[in-house]
């Protein structure tokens, strides 16, 4: 299984990115995909998280700004970023909870990270 994830880039404050994370490999089943980021020197956070019915979590701190969406069809969750602020620079990781075919419980995977700056 893996995570492949795209989008991060430079930008300047109050611009926007999309970011695309898509799950590949021996998949039956996927429940809770979700973005993390680690800015320098502080510890890797939950942006937002979305599971297989549509319920969706932000973290305060981008409520309002950033939405997170998926399409199960190809295994792929996207995070829409607008009204960046210096503060949104890190690297961003997506998540999933993977069931894999022949397996019997739901497994963490991570994507390899994909780094967004926002200048001011």
């Amino acid at each position: 299984v893996q995570l492949q994830a795209s989008g991060g880039g430079l930008v300047q404050a109050g611009g926007s990115l999309r970011l695309s994370c898509t799950a590949s490999g021996s998949i039956r089943s996927i429940n809770v995909m979700g973005w993390y980021r680690q800015a320098p020197g502080k510890q890797r956070e939950l942006v937002s998280s979305s599971t297989s019915v549509g319920s969706t979590n932000y973290a305060d701190s981008v409520k309002g700004r950033f939405t997170i969406s998926r399409d199960n069809a190809v295994k792929t969750v996207y995070l829409q970023m607008n009204s960046l602020k210096p503060e949104d620079t890190a690297v961003y990781y997506c998540n999933a909870q993977i069931l894999q075919f022949g397996g019997t419980t739901y497994s963490s995977y991570w994507g390899q990270g994909t780094q967004v700056t926002v200048s001011s």
